[in-house]
């Protein structure tokens, strides 16, 4: 999982409180982490104006467009979880998980996260979680 979100990426109390600024706030992790160019947050925004990216149980999964793959270093993922919900086009995001998927990666990652999404008890412990490491624990099993 390490290779696919790391500790710095995972933020407990993100700081947006709107969609735009919260797609910012996770790419701006996946910049931090090295995984994509600076220029890939402008894709993500780009994205969003095309179609939407909540995906339903308070999960908004911003990501770059189609274009955008060569500013991808490398496979990853950030995670920021908001104590208030951010309104997502009429939808409230509580996490924004911003995806970066290097070739066809974001395909396996994107079936990782939804089968994380669609269990209540692995969602109430993401709730619960304190630490980045209990978010880690969480979504172990997501990875490219």
């Amino acid at each position: 999982m390490s290779d696919v979100l790391s500790r710095d990426a995972i933020v407990l109390g993100g700081q947006a409180t709107d969609r735009e600024a919260a797609i910012t706030e996770a790419g701006r992790l996946l910049v931090a982490s090295g995984a994509v160019d600076d220029a890939y947050v402008e894709a993500m925004h780009e994205r969003e104006t095309s179609v939407s990216t909540f995906m339903g149980n308070g999960l908004a999964i911003p990501h770059g467009t189609n274009e955008a793959k060569s500013l991808i270093r490398h496979t990853a993922i950030s995670f920021v979880r908001y104590d208030e919900p951010i309104d997502w086009k009429g939808n409230p995001a509580r996490y924004v998980v911003g995806i970066a998927g290097a070739g066809d990666d974001h395909l396996t990652v994107l079936q990782a996260l939804a089968g994380a999404f669609t269990d209540d008890a692995q969602i109430a412990a993401l709730d619960a979680a304190q630490t980045p490491d209990d978010v880690l624990a969480v979504l172990g099993d997501v990875s490219a």
